[in-house]
């Protein structure tokens, strides 16, 4: 019998895997990295509503609410010549208000509306990853 907690070794691996991904990440990087763990915890938060795990979807759907308030306050709001931050900011409010009602009627239609609109916004940011590495 071993005294490792397989689960557990596993779990610390991984942070320890993301732990280097983010010390080693650019800003644009980082940014990618929150839209992944965003994307991840909506897929696990529809999938708990689909079970009527309400603990588990209440605990994913706070995390992303945490994820779309860091990348809002990731908004450079002084950038001229482009409404792009206002429109972004005011699209990850939406995002923000839907999955609270998303959460409050366990709507995975909203949750999956959610999905599409961070895919489409993290499609663009992946774009430019070219550009902002030259």
């Amino acid at each position: 019998m071993s005294n490792y907690n397989s689960q557990e070794a596993l779990k610390q691996y991984r942070q320890l895997g993301l732990e280097t991904q983010i010390n080693n990440a650019t800003p644009h990087r980082l940014i990618q990295l929150l839209m992944d763990g965003a994307l991840e915890r909506l897929n696990g938060a529809k999938a708990a509503m689909e079970r009527g795990d309400a603990a588990t979807k209440g605990v994913l759907i706070g995390k992303v609410m945490g994820i779309i308030s860091g990348l809002r306050s990731s908004l450079n709001m002084s950038v001229e010549g482009t409404d792009l931050p206002e429109r972004l900011d005011s699209l990850y409010d939406y995002m923000g208000r839907r999955l609270l009602e998303a959460s409050t009627f366990n709507n995975t239609e909203m949750v999956a509306e959610v999905i599409d609109l961070l895919k489409t916004i993290k499609s663009g940011w992946d774009a430019i990853e070219p550009q902002a590495q030259a």
